[in-house]
Order: C-alpha cells, then sequence, then structure tokens
C-alpha cells in the first residue's frame, strides 16, 4: 500500500517491521475497506506506510511513534475497527505515547467515568481528563480553548451524569445570540425558532448523550432547559447544572449576570475560545474579563485547552496550528 505523499524527505532511511504473530484477519481489520485505517494513520503523524503482507514501512519524522500506533492497533484488531476508533486512538497515544493497552480492551479510560448513553465517554486527552476532575470538584468551571477540543461536549456529558446521579434536579444550556437582534429579522418564525439555529449544538449533544425520546420528555418536564442568556436574567438557578457555551461573545455586563445567577446546589462550567470573538472590536470579551478578574477566586478551575487536545479529524488540530501562526506572523 502506498499514499501519493512528498513532505517527508526522501534521505530519511523508512522504519521497517513486522507484525506479529501473523494473523489475515487482524491485518485485514487493521488497514480497514481499502485501507482507509492506514490512510488515517498516515494523515495522523504526517507520515508514508507502505505494507507488504505483514510487513511495513514507514517514513517520516514520526515512524517510530507509528510503529507504535500501527502495533497498537493490531492488537486491537481481533475485531473490526471502526474510522472513529482510529482517529480517538490516534488523538490518545499522540498525546499519552507510552500507553499501549486501550480503552476497549481495559474497559475503562482515565480520570472520572461518566454515566451518559455513552459507555465510552471519558478524557481522551491529560487536559481532558483535568477539565472533568475539575467540573466534578468545583462549583464554576472555565473551559477555553479552540473548536474540537471537547470542552461543550464533556461539560454537557458532566451535566447528564449529575443529573443520572440525582446531583441536581435540572439541567440548563445557555448560550449568548449575539445576532438574536435586528439581523435575525429576515428569518422565519417568532423569537424561540430565530435563536433555535444557535442553540442547535447543544440540543446535539444532548440527543446524543440521553437520546432524543429521553430529551424531549425532560424538556417536556422543564427538567431540561435549553435558551438564549438574555433569558437568564432576574433569575436565581437552584439545584441545577449550568453551562453557558460561546461564553467569548458574552459582555462583561453578562457574565458577570450569568455568574451571579448560580444558586443553592448548583454547579456551572463556562466554556468559549477567545480567538473566535463576534462582538464589536470595541466591545471587549466578557469571558476574557472574567480570565483577568476572577483567576485567584478560590473554588473556581480554569481550563486552557491547546491544539493538541482537538478530538476531531487529525486534520483539524493542524488547521488550527496553521491559523495559529498565521496570527502570529507579523
Amino acid at each position: 500500500m502506498s499514499s501519493e505523499k512528498t513532505k517527508p524527505a526522501s534521505k530519511q532511511k523508512p522504519l521497517e517491521f513486522s507484525l506479529t504473530p501473523v494473523d489475515n484477519g487482524q491485518l485485514a481489520n487493521l488497514c480497514g475497506p481499502l485501507d482507509e485505517h492506514i490512510r488515517q494513520i498516515e494523515a495522523g503523524f504526517d507520515v508514508v506506510i507502505r505494507r507488504r503482507n505483514e510487513r511495513f514501512s514507514v517514513l517520516g519524522e514520526n515512524a517510530r511513534l507509528t510503529a507504535d500506533a500501527l502495533r497498537h492497533f493490531y492488537a486491537l484488531a481481533r475485531q473490526p475497527l471502526s474510522v472513529a476508533e482510529i482517529q480517538l486512538g490516534l488523538i490518545e497515544l499522540t498525546n499519552a505515547p507510552v500507553r499501549r493497552v486501550s480503552h476497549r480492551a481495559e474497559g475503562a479510560g482515565d480520570g472520572p467515568q461518566l454515566v451518559t448513553r455513552k459507555n465510552e465517554l471519558h478524557g481522551r486527552t491529560p487536559r481532558q481528563v483535568a477539565y472533568l476532575k475539575a467540573i466534578q470538584e468545583h462549583d464554576i468551571t472555565f473551559g477555553i480553548g479552540p473548536a474540537g477540543t471537547g470542552k461543550t461536549y464533556l461539560a454537557v456529558a458532566s451535566a447528564v451524569d449529575a443529573f443520572e446521579r440525582d446531583l441536581v434536579e435540572r439541567i440548563i444550556l445557555t448560550r449568548p445570540a449575539v445576532e438574536a437582534g435586528e439581523r435575525l429579522g429576515f428569518l422565519p418564525g417568532d423569537l424561540a425558532q430565530k435563536i433555535d439555529p444557535y442553540l442547535r449544538p447543544l440540543y446535539d449533544a444532548l440527543y446524543d448523550l440521553m437520546g432524543h425520546d429521553r430529551v424531549a420528555k425532560l424538556y417536556e418536564k422543564h427538567a431540561i432547559e435549553i435558551a438564549p442568556l438574555a433569558f437568564m436574567r432576574g433569575r436565581t438557578l437552584n439545584h441545577a447544572f449550568i453551562i453557558l457555551d460561546e461564553a467569548q461573545n458574552t459582555t462583561p455586563e453578562q457574565m458577570k449576570m450569568f455568574l451571579t445567577r448560580i444558586g443553592i446546589g448548583a454547579k456551572a462550567v463556562v466554556t468559549g475560545d477567545v480567538t473566535q470573538i463576534d462582538l464589536p472590536k470595541s466591545q471587549k470579551s466578557g469571558l476574557k474579563e472574567a480570565v483577568e478578574v476572577l483567576s485567584d477566586v478560590r473554588g473556581i478551575a480554569f481550563t486552557q485547552f491547546k491544539k493538541e487536545d482537538v478530538v476531531r479529524h487529525p486534520l483539524v488540530a493542524r488547521i488550527v496550528d496553521a491559523y495559529e501562526k498565521r496570527t502570529q506572523t507579523p
């Protein structure tokens, strides 16, 4: 198997090895349909992989890590592997290369185990594990970082976990609808229908973690509430798990308003990406100010995610990295 790549230097000596004991079924599961899994591993480590039966040749700076990954996945390949398992496995191996045993093989992951419909849900990177622990140990937690780092999804998963364990009575998810004024006037429907697209990612996360029918029933009982941030004003939220998503688009006044809504027995998570602020340039982000003002306040935790924590397609981390380099260039 060969891939059309030119990045690795031709002067490099390829790393050659064999996967043993030889099992044609495992090799087929490792490679995937039309060698799709091999292409994913190539993209993940930016290498070229060539194969003849059980013998592999890897060319690139990450050749040794790639060889370890191939051995890792080969051990799992007694059963068919999915592309998602390959991509998530690459993220874990990249962040903890000394780890050789999969979560699927162990039956457990690092850090807190969450009670959701997805039994395998756990932190995939050290910062994700620290984030989940911070949410469990603090009443207010900030998760800040680029898209794809799991900051919102893990926060929703933690909310579902707390609800299923009867630690809270309600789940409240909110976002600032920065264009919920005149610029949404062209959209059909009432205010709730106009704002719905901004809240859709929160719905999607809940559906994934609880199932559509269960979410619908809990929504009818007001055990789940999803609303724009403006609807939080004047309320005191007791015994609730509250998530403020896209917090980079809050004003300082909105952020203060939200944080002071938290009542008895409540837990709050604030997530956002300070590189994607949609506020007018003259308006300071409430998330940025909160980091400055609250960084030394006891009882509040901050997790700063990096591009290494991106849990999406392997190319997403490189896209984030490329944009970071562009912004740093004068």
